[in-house]
């Protein structure tokens, strides 16, 4: 997944994430509070710098609204698209779908982008980026 070239030798990913696939269509992660170039407390203002915010669960799928509706029951409240390693592009039909399950109590708020602040608590958050119910088009996704 796209994010800052933050990583070993400039590997691209979303800044505080760590990820394991453990299957075809299935990934694991740790979302941590830490920024691109580990820039402190960057999800959270009020949480540890470093610390553990959620650990994250991700199928790969397609979007359809079917999907997306089943998804988020699920509690799978936004996606990624995948992009390509050879050419930096999304993936033309498949994205990640991901559940955040928060492991500590913290104030989502450190985010430099427009959302807004909301307190999460111990648990799935349903509040995590709401993304569901946006159709997937690989020209027009702006992350």
């Amino acid at each position: 997944m796209k994010g800052a070239p933050d990583g070993p030798n400039g590997e691209q990913d979303i800044p505080g994430h760590k990820w394991v696939q453990v299957s075809k269509n299935t990934i694991i992660g740790k979302h941590y509070n830490t920024g691109p170039f580990g820039a402190p407390n960057f999800w959270s203002t009020d949480a540890p710098d470093g610390a553990l915010l959620w650990t994250m669960i991700g199928k790969i799928d397609t979007w359809t609204e079917a999907k997306a509706a089943k998804y988020y029951t699920e509690g799978f409240t936004h996606y990624h698209p995948l992009v390509s390693v050879k050419t930096g592009k999304p993936h033309r039909k498949l994205v990640v779908w991901l559940r955040h399950s928060a492991v500590i109590d913290f104030t989502f708020d450190g985010l430099p982008t427009v959302i807004e602040p909301y307190s999460v608590t111990v648990g799935a958050d349903y509040r995590f980026v709401h993304r569901w119910d946006e159709a997937y088009d690989p020209q027009n996704f702006v992350d």
